[in-house]
């Protein structure tokens, strides 16, 4: 049965819903469900998933990444379904290292179609699996933020984050 929980982060409440198989279908620093629901493919979207108090492992992982543990959520399996591009895409944001964050035609060209700057831009925008695919390391070519579906402050923190950190 899919599960959800949201815990407390120093940026706010942090949500993750799971598959059966314990992989993040969604993920984001949300309270609200129907939020996320509605970020996860059809085809993968459960139909009434089960409040837990705690998701152990994916739980442990989001606690131990905003606690200094940069790498807690490497391990951590997630599920997202779209075209080819987008779902190759998302694999190459999640081999990206904290700290060491990338432009957009950087994250391009690592992802085999450096001339797709908007396709990889928008691989960013419609992950659903905020943090554990971590798309707030991908930042414009002058070195600004850009969009981040959690907020500007949310990115800004994440980045200084694991820039202290690394």
């Amino acid at each position: 049965m899919t599960s959800w929980s949201t815990c407390d982060t120093p940026i706010g409440p942090f949500t993750a819903v799971l598959d059966d198989d314990g992989a993040v279908l969604a993920s984001g620093w949300t309270a609200e469900l129907a939020e996320l629901l509605a970020l996860i493919h059809p085809t993968l979207r459960p139909r009434s998933p089960r409040h837990r108090n705690d998701l152990g492992p994916v739980s442990a992982a989001i606690r131990g990444y905003h606690t200094g543990d940069l790498f807690a959520v490497d391990a951590i399996g997630v599920r997202q379904r779209s075209g080819e591009f987008l779902e190759h895409a998302w694999e190459v944001l999640r081999t990206v290292p904290a700290g060491s964050p990338v432009t957009y035609t950087e994250y391009a060209a690592k992802a085999g179609r450096p001339a797709a700057i908007r396709a990889a831009a928008a691989a960013c925008a419609r992950n659903a699996t905020a943090l554990f695919v971590p798309c707030h390391r991908v930042l414009r070519l002058d070195g600004t933020l850009g969009g981040f579906r959690w907020g500007l402050d949310v990115k800004r923190w994440l980045l200084d984050h694991e820039a202290a950190a690394a």
